[in-house]
């Protein structure tokens, strides 16, 4: 999932999607164990995407934070 998505989802999508995200890398990440996958890169861009979510859920949390201010 590209920046540019992320920044468009609004904060509730953003949590649903951030728990979705976690459910497949623990799916993908127990059948790798189990049997090889056929591209094990999902993984790596499983977790990119989940630090992208992370990173716009907490820059949103400190905007919200600042402008209360």
């Amino acid at each position: 999932m590209k920046q540019a998505v992320i920044t468009e989802l609004s904060t509730k999508e953003l949590y649903e999607r951030l728990e979705s995200e976690n459910i497949q890398l623990t799916k993908l990440k127990l059948h790798h164990a189990v049997s090889s996958i056929e591209n094990p890169n999902r993984i790596k861009e499983y977790r990119k995407t989940i630090a992208r979510i992370k990173t716009e859920i907490r820059s949103r949390e400190l905007a919200e934070k600042k402008s209360q201010k």
